[in-house]
């Protein structure tokens, strides 16, 4: 059986209080979405949007954050 990968690290305070929510992702790219999408709020964007959020977290393109989004 392979073993889950870790999810990527951010702001510590981010991740200790995204933790208490961990149990309800079975995915953890959904875990790292719902991080980053805690991220974009907190952040000094003047347009929260979620290509502006994508950038700022350093990803490629949004989608990932869409699909949470969408389907979670």
């Amino acid at each position: 059986m392979v073993e889950p990968r870790s999810p990527i690290k951010t702001v510590k305070f981010v991740d200790e209080y995204c933790l208490w929510y961990k149990n309800l992702f079975s995915d953890v790219r959904n875990f790292e979405a719902f991080k980053y999408l805690h991220i974009g709020c907190i952040s000094d964007l003047k347009r929260k949007s979620l290509p502006e959020i994508a950038k700022i977290v350093g990803l490629d393109n949004y989608q990932g954050l869409d699909h949470f989004l969408t389907t979670s």
